[in-house]
């Protein structure tokens, strides 16, 4: 397992990484100084624990430059290819700017050795999962076609046609969004009547839209909205778990 911790200040680092050490398994573990570092790097981690408020960009910019960079290849699952991070930070306040970058946990210091064994044996089996579970399929009959869901990033409504907008191209097939619904997971939300939504890449909403990591913006419907928001904050507390 490849693990990362960022901090600006070096007793936080080797104290995070005696931590890690003492889980009693051989993990692959490097620290940075700065986000910068981290993103420099080029590397990929499963688990990064990152500080928030570090000189330069801080945790959060950092996290937002990971998430945005990190489109997954060959049709794999976002989810399945992003790291779980793991904030650590001295602030309360920051909880809800670590949901939107879909953090998994969020540490306050000083950390607790107990509490961090807790955190990071979740974040552990998590991982695993990730590793050995399946990802979710859509089934397309007319066309013989098994797309992978992660990958979609909306279904939308054209008619007696549906478009499916993936990753790397749209598919046009003939169909409704009704019967297509009934084989997505968990982290597809009917928006509006012409549109479903993946979560995962959700990136910001208002009253009237949903706006894409790509830039792509779909319609919300106003009666919807305090639904979506509770469903989507829920989405990211649980890490976006249903949609792996």
């Amino acid at each position: 397992m490849r693990i990362a911790v960022v901090d600006d200040e070096k007793i936080i680092r080797d104290q995070m990484k005696n931590f890690i050490i003492k889980q009693g398994a051989k993990y692959d573990v490097e620290s940075y100084d700065s986000g910068q570092a981290l993103l420099k790097s080029g590397k990929m981690f499963d688990i990064i624990f990152i500080d928030i408020q570090m000189k330069g960009m801080n945790g959060i910019e950092t996290a937002k430059k990971i998430r945005e960079g990190n489109l997954p290849e060959n049709g794999q699952s976002a989810k399945c290819s992003e790291p779980v991070l793991i904030f650590i930070t001295g602030l309360k306040e920051y909880v809800f700017d670590a949901f939107d970058v879909c953090a998994f946990h969020y540490l306050l210091k000083p950390i607790r050795e107990e509490k961090f064994a807790e955190v990071f044996s979740r974040a552990a089996l998590e991982i695993k999962k990730r590793n050995n579970q399946k990802p979710p399929q859509l089934f397309i009959k007319s066309k013989g076609l098994l797309l992978d869901q992660g990958s979609i990033l909306y279904l939308e409504s054209r008619g007696k046609k549906v478009a499916i907008h993936m990753l790397r191209e749209t598919i046009e097939i003939y169909g409704v969004l009704n019967k297509l619904e009934r084989q997505l997971s968990e982290c597809f939300y009917r928006c509006h009547r012409g549109y479903l939504v993946n979560m995962a890449y959700v990136t910001e909403f208002d009253l009237d839209n949903i706006i894409l990591n790509n830039g792509d913006k779909i319609y919300l419907a106003r009666k919807k909205h305090k639904e979506f928001a509770k469903v989507y904050m829920w989405y990211l507390q649980n890490g976006g778990i249903s949609c792996v």
